[in-house]
């Protein structure tokens, strides 16, 4: 029995497996994609096709595909760490009371209105970044008296972005930057005011 020949080792399909990504990798890749966007590296009909492909993908490779001729690659959790990602799809989204905002938000909004209402939320971070993109929906932030909100650059279609607060902060006070990608529906900004 000692003699005798194991079976030869079977190719498993656990043996081919490919590290997978998650959502936090997936948001990464289409901040990636919208930066290119903002820069005109790839044209919006390029990134609308990219964006669905970033969503579908499943692996690192898959992502990786998605940005390796934009000079950008995934790397895994910490490309994507303390981001809240935010979909209203059919059905209107509020994101507000009270809650703890992250360095970075995705507020994405296919048909609905999607509100991303900080009056009472607790932030530790000076800078915060909003990527907001709709479709036919809306995205709405409401800041609170004293935060700061600028339009970024690399913005897009930005006669639909509409800023009613204050760019500068006060001192101590947050500053949101808005990265906009708004198609049909538009991006409203507003300041709470006191009282």
């Amino acid at each position: 029995m000692a003699n005798e020949e194991l079976p030869a080792a079977r190719a498993t399909p656990e043996a081919a497996v490919e590290p997978r990504a998650g959502d936090s990798d997936r948001e990464a890749v289409a901040e990636q994609l919208r930066i290119a966007a903002g820069e005109g590296r790839i044209d919006l009909a390029e990134l609308e096709e990219r964006l669905d492909l970033t969503y579908a993908a499943r692996t690192y490779r898959q992502l990786d595909a998605m940005v390796a001729d934009l000079g950008g690659r995934v790397e895994g959790r910490e490309a994507a760490e303390d981001v809240l990602v935010l979909r209203a799809r059919m059905n209107n989204l509020v994101q507000g009371g009270r809650w703890t905002v992250s360095r970075r938000i995705v507020a994405e909004s296919s048909m609905a209105l999607l509100t991303v209402d900080f009056t009472e939320a607790v932030c530790a971070h000076r800078e915060v970044t909003v990527e907001a993109s709709t479709g036919m929906g809306h995205v709405r932030l409401i800041v609170p008296r004293g935060w700061g909100v600028r339009i970024d650059p690399s913005s897009t279609n930005t006669g639909n972005i509409v800023n009613k607060a204050a760019e500068q902060a006060e001192p101590g006070a947050p500053t949101v930057t808005v990265i906009g990608h708004p198609r049909s529906g538009p991006i409203k900004i507003k300041q709470r005011r006191r009282g």
